[in-house]
């Protein structure tokens, strides 16, 4: 089932909304406003998550309270990948939530959180074991990134490709099991955690792993999921027919559902990073599919 809706992705990274074409983010406040509202006509009760935020930064949660967004929202959330990209260790892992708690006081969720094991396998299972006995009992929500290695044929979603220089690899190694879909050693450790530490997995359109993962975290006793449904996938034929698959799909699991992803066509920009032209649209898609999916 659903269980919140969550408003974009990484909102203050550039790899996810253009910062040139919206500076100060009021379109994006009011956006986001725009969603939240049309969200709660059709489901008066569900949680409203602000997309987790990438740079943890305080300043930009208070400069969307100051645009009144956060009078839309039921919870922030924030990311972080402190033994690949943060520019601070994985033992600021309850200061960084601190600061967070210092702005709002709207429950904090991490909602994407995790190692890559790019450098060593072992680092990785090491790092998942250590998140959790950072995190476990300080958030209500812990979603580790990711169940699967991103194939290296899809690559990664970043505009940071040129000034990540090798980390950029990084993106391809963060999953439990390889791009072969076997076991790295940190799927066993992660095992250890659930259900207080759920997953993020985004499933591409018409993925064929959707069943293999249902089948695994069933066995690793997952319970909560996120994952999106993109507003630019909404435009493929047989759109619906696949959203309907992957949410039958995860009905079992409490699922946080992430709506991002401006269509080409629909943007002030040709690109998913932009604002919409029509804030309106990506309201209304929000609103639909919480309305055919959330019962």
């Amino acid at each position: 089932m659903i269980e919140a809706a969550m408003i974009w992705n990484e909102p203050n990274n550039k790899s996810h909304w253009d910062p040139e074409i919206d500076p100060d983010w009021s379109l994006f406040a009011s956006m986001a406003k725009s969603a939240c509202q049309a969200i709660r006509s059709v489901h008066p009760t569900l949680p409203r998550v602000l997309g987790g935020i990438s740079p943890i930064d305080p300043s930009f949660i208070e400069n969307l309270s100051g645009k009144g967004v956060l009078e839309h929202l039921d919870v922030v959330a924030v990311h972080g990948f402190p033994l690949d990209w943060n520019l601070w260790q994985i033992g600021e892992w309850p200061a960084k939530i601190e600061e967070i708690r210092a702005v709002t006081s709207l429950p904090i969720w991490v909602s994407e959180v995790g190692v890559s094991s790019f450098g060593a396998e072992e680092v990785q299972a090491w790092g998942l074991k250590r998140t959790a006995e950072l995190l476990v009992g300080q958030t209500p929500r812990i979603h580790w990134y990711s169940l699967y290695d991103l194939p290296r044929a899809w690559g990664a979603t970043t505009r940071h490709r040129e000034a990540e220089g090798s980390s950029y690899y990084r993106h391809f190694y963060m999953g439990l099991l390889r791009e072969d879909g076997t076991p790295k050693p940190a799927l066993e450790e992660f095992g250890h955690h659930t259900p207080a530490v759920g997953l993020c997995q985004w499933f591409h359109f018409e993925d064929p792993r959707l069943d293999e993962a249902v089948a695994w975290m069933r066995r690793l006793g997952v319970r909560y999921l996120r994952t999106g449904l993109s507003w630019a996938d909404s435009f493929r034929p047989n759109a619906l027919a696949w959203f309907d698959r992957q949410m039958e799909a995860l009905a079992e699991f409490d699922v946080t559902v992430t709506f991002c992803f401006t269509p080409e066509h629909r943007g002030i920009a040709p690109h998913h990073t932009s604002p919409p032209l029509f804030e309106a649209e990506f309201a209304e898609f929000c609103a639909s599919m919480i309305q055919r999916y959330a019962r």
